[in-house]
């Protein structure tokens, strides 16, 4: 996820004036680690490198990833370009510069996922770019550069002691992935991809999950479309993964979580497939209405049968504003944690 929009202030003004409503009770979370509370911490690396300095609530300087773990954080998300620039948001990410962050978090013993974009920059349902080098390729020598750069990565990753719990199948791919080849109007050829990525993943490790990943997770007639679609032509993969954005529905979290609840239940049902979601986040100056929603969130994947979905993961909560640009951070304009994070801790 990364988008950047004019509606940002005029939202913002309009979920201030939403009537008051009583704050969510907490979610009773599972004593074992079956619940995973995470968050993509991709940019991490680089607002390092800038200088950019995290804070603790007493003002002190911190490790970020300290600061998360201490709200209950468990795992992070790290996406993985192929041959990505040097521009300080859009860019970096490199297999090499994804592994020195997970063995990073590894360090301090959090699960890892590792989010495959197979693009030289952001791949979301409105951009899936072929990486530069692939961009000329046949439809075999396409799957064969997928399936190269994923056990490439795979491979760095198990050479620096990290073996990802989760890695995902192209990133947000509900208009498919690598256009126009994995567009999804060539649903074969989309799952063929998928299946070609899945393939890489098992062949170094069995017990990594791979993930399908698509956007607005309260929509359930678009995630029956996509992975009845997928099914359909053979996709192979282990959990459907969801993100859910309130904020680019232009409406509160109110209004569309019951819907994101029984999509959740629907697809565990409908495919005997674990759920997760993948990508969520509020406005950050909202820190109360963003705390009620991530409360309400995982409540809702709590409230799954059997334990079915597997974790909620905030993208990018350390990307402050002034850093990013990023509205939906979760992160105070001082270098403090938002106390919207300590949803996490319920």
């Amino acid at each position: 996820m990364m988008k950047f929009s004019p509606i940002f202030f005029f939202i913002s003004l309009s979920l201030i004036a939403c009537k008051e409503k009583e704050t969510p009770k907490p979610p009773v979370v599972p004593s074992q680690t079956t619940f995973f509370r995470g968050a993509d911490i991709s940019w991490l690396a680089q607002m390092e490198a800038t200088g950019y300095v995290f804070y603790d609530e007493n003002g002190n300087p911190a490790d970020c990833i300290d600061l998360l773990m201490a709200r209950g954080i468990n795992a992070v998300r790290l996406r993985v370009f192929v041959h990505p620039s040097n521009h300080k948001t859009s860019g970096h990410c490199s297999p090499q510069e994804t592994t020195q962050m997970a063995a990073r978090a590894k360090e301090k013993g959090l699960e890892v996922m590792i989010d495959f974009h197979y693009s030289d920059t952001w791949a979301d349902p409105a951009h899936q770019a072929k990486p530069a080098t692939w961009a000329n390729v046949d439809f075999s020598s396409l799957k064969d550069s997928l399936y190269a750069h994923t056990q490439y990565t795979i491979n760095l990753l198990k050479n620096a002691g990290v073996t990802p719990k989760w890695v995902q199948i192209g990133n947000e791919i509900p208009s498919g992935m690598l256009w126009p080849e994995g567009h999804v109007d060539n649903p074969q050829q989309l799952a063929d991809l998928i299946n070609v990525g899945n393939q890489a993943v098992k062949d170094i490790d069995t017990s990594i999950k791979t993930i399908v990943h698509i956007d607005q997770g309260n929509d359930n007639g678009r995630f029956r479309w996509f992975y009845d679609l997928m099914l359909q032509h053979g996709a192979t993969f282990d959990i459907i993964g969801a993100s859910y954005y309130p904020f680019w529905l232009g409406s509160d979290y109110t209004i569309t979580i019951d819907d994101l609840a029984t999509n959740l239940k629907d697809m565990t049902l409908r495919y005997n497939k674990p759920t997760m979601i993948v990508e969520v986040g509020g406005d950050y100056w909202q820190v109360e209405n963003t705390k009620e929603l991530l409360i309400a969130t995982i409540g809702a994947a709590l409230d799954v049968p059997d334990k079915n979905c597997q974790g909620v993961f905030y993208w990018e909560p350390q990307g402050a504003k002034p850093w990013s640009g990023y509205q939906l951070n979760c992160w105070q304009d001082n270098g403090r944690p938002s106390p919207a994070l300590d949803a996490f801790l319920y």
